[in-house]
């Protein structure tokens, strides 16, 4: 994945997803826009979200420059997320997807009940 991320002959959306690719990235980003947060605040707001995998993808997206690792010197140690400058830019660049992803759920809930009435009709016959 490191490969597409970084070859300047790659497609734009394909870099750009490929910073963003897996299953948890887009949800920690979408969190860590209403502020800072703490991995285990994460990690409750992401149910089914191991500690491990959301180490792995914090630090992927740390090292994307999307968000920045603060470490406070305090016992027990405390460490919180947040969103860089371009971790924002990226999550704005993302909303009018999110729009067309609502849209596209909407009309998947509104055709639901007629292929099911479809099936229905089909299955009587």
């Amino acid at each position: 994945m490191t490969g597409r991320r970084q070859d300047p002959n790659v497609c734009g959306v394909t870099a750009a997803i490929a910073v963003i690719d897996g299953k948890w990235k887009t949800l920690l980003l979408w969190l860590l826009e209403s502020g800072p947060h703490r991995p285990a605040e994460l990690r409750r707001r992401a149910p089914g979200l191991s500690e491990k995998v959301l180490t792995q993808a914090l630090r992927e997206m740390e090292s994307d420059g999307l968000v920045h690792r603060e470490v406070y010197d305090v016992l027990p140690l405390k460490t919180v997320y947040s969103l860089t400058d371009f971790g924002r830019e990226l999550a704005e660049a993302l909303a009018p997807l999110a729009d067309w992803g609502h849209r596209r759920l909407e009309r998947l809930t509104e055709t639901q009940p007629r292929l099911e009435r479809l099936t229905e009709t089909q299955s009587a016959s």
